[in-house]
């Protein structure tokens, strides 16, 4: 896999999405899910986090109004997100909430400088995820958190037509992750799981960015599609798909 490609793909295609701002929104907002993970990660006084691949500040935002005490840093790699993000950062007056660019392999801040990493739903795009987990290792503090929230595919879909559908759209989709995977690839980098549940999201996708959908469909048994309660419309199509909302803790040393 040519990493650097993937990368410049996935920073043009969510640069398109972002500006497509309420389709956007629809995709990727759910009122509920953000108020449970809020409560979930436990965020407390003091703690430097790190929202890793903010995107819009969905999560990032929230979590820096709602822990004025917290210094909290969104990391990305779609710099007209990080200058929008920027300037809404000037216009709130948040002082402890800052955005950084980057060029989506290395991080780029110190050994053990965060208290706590919060992803969601970006890290299916990162190409080489072995690399960016041992990077969340080494920015995490010993005895510091991580929280994943990604979708998954379904128990049924062995042959994974959930990815070979996210790729319809050319935004650098790699895979979605079963919590076992998860588990596995944290587990290498002093990773332990704590704590996780499960939620939905209702996936809309414009039909004239899904290149290949009619063969995607033929490829993969009914049965597995019909799993992902997929719907046709005029212009868009909708699946639902699970989500892994796992938190890890950081072995001491």
């Amino acid at each position: 896999m040519d990493i650097k490609a993937s990368i410049e793909d996935t920073r043009k295609g969510f640069k398109e999405s972002f500006a497509s701002g309420d389709f956007y929104n629809r995709q990727t907002q759910d009122a509920k899910h953000l108020e449970r993970i809020l409560s979930f990660i436990n965020a407390r006084d003091g703690m430097r986090i790190l929202d890793l691949g903010c995107g819009s500040g969905y999560l990032t935002f929230p979590i820096a109004e709602g822990n004025p005490d917290c210094e909290v840093i969104g990391l990305d790699i779609v710099s007209d997100a990080i200058d929008a993000n920027r300037s809404r950062v000037r216009e709130a007056e948040l002082d402890n909430l800052t955005f950084v660019s980057y060029h989506g392999i290395n991080f780029p801040f110190e050994a053990g400088m965060f208290d706590l990493v919060v992803t969601r739903y970006s890290l299916h795009h990162f190409p080489d995820i072995e690399h960016s987990i041992g990077e969340v290792s080494r920015v995490l503090k010993g005895g510091g958190s991580l929280f994943i929230s990604d979708p998954c595919p379904n128990d049924c879909d062995k042959d994974r037509f959930v990815d070979d559908y996210m790729r319809l759209k050319k935004d650098g989709h790699i895979k979605f992750y079963t919590k076992i995977e998860w588990v596995d690839i944290c587990d290498r980098y002093g990773l332990q799981i704590v704590d996780d549940f499960e939620s939905t999201i209702r996936f809309p996708k414009k039909k004239d960015t899904a290149f290949g959908y009619e063969e995607v469909l033929k490829k993969h048994d009914k049965a597995v599609i019909e799993s992902y309660d997929l719907v046709e419309t005029d212009t868009e199509l909708l699946i639902t798909e699970r989500v892994n909302n796992i938190l890890f803790r950081k072995i001491k040393k």
